[in-house]
């Protein structure tokens, strides 16, 4: 409850050059941007440095100086604990990192990540 979907594929411009945060959202309640990070791959401590970076981006670019800091979530196809507690250990910015599971009853890991692919690509909707 609460969030507002800012968009897929998020531009923001930082020194001159241009990135793309894969998901961006607003909640309400909280006052705070969202940023989320889909990795198809395990997580690797760079990442964090990725997800810390698009945070100060949005704190810095985008936020309105009464909202709260940016949250960042990076969802993986796997974690080791203990790489992502020191990825994470000092990290000042409220950030987390989730990982991703395929079930029995869902299709082999292949066509999950095109079905996700497709999703994750698919259009913008367009409102009336």
């Amino acid at each position: 409850t609460g969030f507002a979907y800012m968009g897929r594929q998020y531009p923001i411009q930082v020194g001159g050059q241009d990135f793309w945060i894969d998901m961006l959202f607003y909640n309400v309640k909280l006052r705070a941007y969202v940023a989320v990070e889909l990795k198809a791959k395990p997580f690797k401590p760079s990442d964090a440095g990725q997800l810390n970076f698009y945070l100060t981006a949005i704190d810095r670019n985008i936020k309105h100086p009464d909202d709260n800091p940016t949250i960042g979530l990076m969802i993986c196809r796997s974690k080791n604990g203990i790489i992502a507690e020191y990825a994470l250990d000092g990290a000042k910015k409220p950030m987390g990192i989730s990982e991703f599971t395929l079930k029995e009853i869902l299709p082999d890991s292949i066509i999950f990540e095109k079905q996700f692919k497709k999703i994750t690509e698919a259009e913008e909707p367009q409102w009336d």
